[in-house]
C-alpha cells in the first residue's frame, strides 16, 4: 500500500493537472486566465465581474453598492500587498489629501449635546445593505459613528479595543481650542495625522455631519459626560 506522503502528493499532483486542465479550457472559451492574474487582480475580477457580489443594489448614500467597492485615490495609496505599511512619501501625499478634504464648521468648532453624542457613538445602525436598507429618512433612524466597535468611551458601557481607549478623554485634555481643532480634525478625517489608519473618514465621507460630530465632541469633552467621570 502507498504510505500516507505519497498519497498526498498523487492528490495535489492530479489536482493541479485538473486546474491547468480548467484553465486551459477556460482560455479556449475566451474566459479570464485566472491562474495568471495578480492577487490585485483576482481580487478585483472576483468582486467586480465574478458575479458573486450583488452590485446594483442601491444604497442609502445614493448610487449602487459597486461604487462602495470601487478604491478612490486615498484608498489605492494606502492599500500595500502583504498588509506593510505606506512608504513615507505615501503617507506624506495621503496626509495632504486629507487636509485637503476637512471642512471646518462655520463660526468655530462647538461642542454639542453630549447625551446626543452617547447615542452616536455607540451607534452602529446606518449604511447597512441587505434584505432590509437602514432608512436615514428620520433624525432617529440616522447613521451613527459606530466609535464603540474600536474604542473604549465609558466606564458604563463595554467597547471595542482596536483603537485607544478615549475614557477620561476632556478631563486629561482640557478644551483649549487647540485640542477642540485637533480632536474634530481626526474624526473628520483622520488620515490627517495617521495616514492609511483603518478609522472611517465620518465627516469627509459624509457619514455624520458636522452638528452630529459637535455631538460626539460633546461627549468626549464635556465634564457631566460619562466620558469624564
Amino acid at each position: 500500500m502507498l504510505n500516507t506522503s505519497i498519497k498526498k502528493t498523487i492528490v495535489a499532483t492530479t489536482s493541479l493537472l485538473c486546474l491547468l486542465a480548467g484553465v486551459n479550457v477556460a482560455q479556449a472559451e475566451g474566459k479570464p486566465d485566472i491562474v495568471g492574474m495578480s492577487p490585485q487582480q483576482l481580487a478585483e475580477h472576483l468582486i467586480f465581474n465574478s458575479g458573486s457580489f450583488k452590485l446594483d443594489q442601491a444604497v442609502q448614500e445614493g448610487g449602487v453598492t459597486r461604487q462602495r467597492l470601487e478604491q478612490d485615490e486615498l484608498q489605492t495609496a494606502c492599500s500595500v500587498v502583504g498588509g506593510g505599511k505606506a512608504d513615507t512619501n505615501t503617507a506624506v501625499k495621503v496626509m495632504n489629501m486629507a487636509r485637503d478634504s476637512i471642512k471646518l464648521p462655520e463660526g468655530g468648532i462647538k461642542l454639542g449635546d453630549w447625551k446626543i453624542g452617547r447615542e452616536l457613538a455607540w451607534s452602529g445602525f446606518g449604511f447597512r445593505v441587505g434584505h432590509n436598507n437602514d432608512d436615514h429618512s428620520t433624525a432617529a433612524n440616522g447613521p451613527g459613528g459606530n466609535c464603540y466597535n474600536c474604542h473604549q468611551l465609558a466606564t458604563d458601557r463595554t467597547g471595542g479595543n482596536i483603537g485607544p481607549a478615549l475614557t477620561g478623554y476632556g478631563k486629561a485634555r482640557g478644551s483649549s481650542e487647540a485640542i477642540l481643532k485637533y480632536t474634530y480634525e481626526v474624526i473628520y478625517n483622520p488620515h490627517a495625522y495617521f495616514p492609511c489608519t483603518h478609522m472611517p473618514r465620518i465627516g469627509a465621507n459624509g457619514i455624520l455631519t458636522n452638528e452630529q460630530i459637535s455631538h460626539i465632541m460633546a461627549y468626549l469633552f464635556d465634564p457631566e459626560s460619562p466620558v469624564n467621570k
